[in-house]
């Protein structure tokens, strides 16, 4: 009893207390209603592709719709080749086709929710990693009707998260609010995480623990992500994510 006692005063904490505050600034924030009629403009993070030629690679974030934002993020992937006139944006979504091409614009608000940069390549750097990314794209294993599950995966995330995974020359770890990410979209439980810095044990996505460079130190209960970074000091909290330094392109980068 005992040792259960510091074990329940770090849950409430580390999961109970970000989460309620979370809920809180989800209620100030009007609660997300309205959602159906919610801007989708672009945002202006992007260049004009007809105006911009070097290529580019993007990963995305916002927070979801309606009261999931209280929890989660919703993200994306953004490409252009060298010297082409449009972007590419992939989504992973519970209707339509489940990867989403070109269904809202590159850097659009998500139902009103401005995303931040996750990840940023350009030049020749992003065209090197390009046919790793559309490779990783066309091998994902969970892009058949009905495969989509919020929680815990495969979501949206899970795609993400995947394709960063197997695209080992983007460097990144998604923000810890980024739910599904974890989820074991091949089967793995025991994997070398996205940067490939160091090794995540996850139990179906309901639970796990990850020890990397990049990715720093997570636990994850249910899917809530409690952690630090210890590259770029922060705390990272479910629903309020990551709170300390900035990443180099975004509060979530943690690119090289």
């Amino acid at each position: 009893m005992l040792a259960m006692k510091p074990a329940l005063i770090a849950f409430a904490v580390l999961f109970l207390l970000p989460l309620g505050l979370s809920a809180a600034r989800y209620k100030m924030n009007g609660g997300g209603e309205g959602w159906w009629a919610a801007d989708r403009s672009s945002a202006g993070l992007l260049p004009r592709a007809d105006r911009h030629r070097p290529a580019v690679v993007r990963v995305f974030a916002a927070r979801t719709v309606r009261w999931r934002g209280i929890f989660a993020v919703h993200c994306w992937l953004v490409l252009k080749e060298d010297g082409a006139p449009r972007y590419t944006r992939y989504d992973y979504t519970a209707w339509g086709e489940p990867i989403r091409v070109n269904g809202f614009e590159p850097d659009g608000r998500w139902f009103g929710q401005v995303p931040e940069v996750i990840f940023a390549a350009d030049g020749e750097a992003a065209a090197a990693l390009i046919p790793q990314v559309r490779a990783a794209i066309e091998s994902y294993a969970w892009r058949n009707h009905g495969d989509y599950r919020p929680w815990p995966g495969p979501n949206s995330n899970t795609f993400v998260a995947a394709v960063l995974h197997d695209a080992p020359g983007v460097h990144a770890a998604l923000p810890p609010t980024a739910i599904g990410k974890d989820y074991p979209y091949d089967g793995r439980w025991l994997r070398w995480t996205q940067s490939r810095t160091g090794v995540r044990l996850t139990l179906g996505g309901y639970a796990g623990l990850t020890l990397a460079w990049v990715e720093g130190i997570e636990v994850n209960l249910l899917g809530a992500v409690a952690g630090l970074d210890l590259r770029r000091p922060a705390v990272k909290l479910p629903g309020l994510g990551r709170i300390g330094l900035p990443g180099r392109d975004g509060a979530g980068t943690a690119s090289p």
